[in-house]
């Protein structure tokens, strides 16, 4: 355990619903769905939002629920900037400390353990905050944003490339398996932004960027149905998964995105001088 860690305590309900995600991003599946970069865009869309960030060899950064790191050493490579990546999952933060090693970056790029919602970390601690694809996953997003605002020195920025949502939506993309996929609680882009600015912040930028969650929300489709294949075929085996569930969300999913009333967003607030 680093200096960085400390034990997590939240209510059971809210705890259901950050270790069923943190559970769902640590497996075979979403690795297989999603590939290394879990979320729209990839690399080019963190890429892009560390430049709207102004991240820089100074720049110390936090990566929020950082997944196997993936981000964060990117980050490192791209604009030599320090970073800490946190995420719920225990085995998540193991696997990005072995990625870091891998990469030979272990003095640039740090993983811990640690909650979103209580960030433990002290007061003005970094120059920049990231969360991809995570944000609306959060229980308490207002807390979180509230976190974001605290770790940041004066003048610092945060960055968060979200799904987006406009409308009620069909309810098989409102339940848990949903907020999981980070649609249940997808927010507008007012929403977001009221978020961020009642926790002090002002909006610095937001990029609109649907084009990159129709081409993800293809590929899920077409490899949930490549796994149905292979699962008929006893080739592939995903324990637990209703492959006609996924499916039918999938659908859902891409009849949302096709008729406006999902999208995916960069948005970047900063706190004031």
């Amino acid at each position: 355990m680093s200096e960085h860690d400390s034990p997590i305590r939240i209510g059971p309900e809210q705890h259901q619903v950050k270790q069923c995600c943190a559970t769902m991003y640590e497996s075979d599946l979403a690795r297989f769905l999603l590939g290394d970069s879990f979320h729209p865009g990839g690399l080019q869309l963190t890429a892009q939002l560390g430049r709207m960030l102004s991240l820089n060899p100074a720049s110390r950064v936090l990566d929020v629920a950082c997944g196997k790191g993936t981000t964060a050493v990117f980050l490192a490579k791209e604009f030599g900037c320090e970073v800490v990546g946190i995420d719920y999952g225990e085995q998540n933060v193991e696997i990005a400390r072995s990625f870091a090693r891998t990469e030979h970056l272990e003095s640039r790029v740090q993983f811990d353990r640690s909650d979103a919602e209580s960030l433990s970390f002290s007061d003005t601690s970094f120059d920049a905050v990231i969360c991809e694809c995570a944000f609306c996953t959060f229980p308490d997003k207002a807390r979180a944003a509230t976190e974001f605002f605290r770790v940041l020195r004066r003048g610092g920025q945060v960055g968060i490339s979200d799904l987006t949502r406009q409308d009620a939506l069909p309810e098989e993309l409102n339940g848990l398996l949903a907020w999981i996929a980070c649609i249940g609680d997808a927010q507008t882009i007012e929403g977001y932004s009221a978020f961020l600015q009642g926790a002090g912040f002002s909006l610095s930028g937001i990029q609109d960027r649907n084009g990159a969650l129709v081409e993800m929300t293809n590929q899920i489709c077409l490899k949930l149905l490549g796994a149905e294949i292979m699962t008929g075929l006893k080739k592939l085996q995903f324990p637990g998964l209703d492959l006609g569930t996924a499916k039918r969300m999938a659908n859902s999913a891409m009849t949302a995105v096709k008729q406006g009333h999902l999208g995916y967003a960069l948005i970047c607030a900063k706190k004031p001088d």
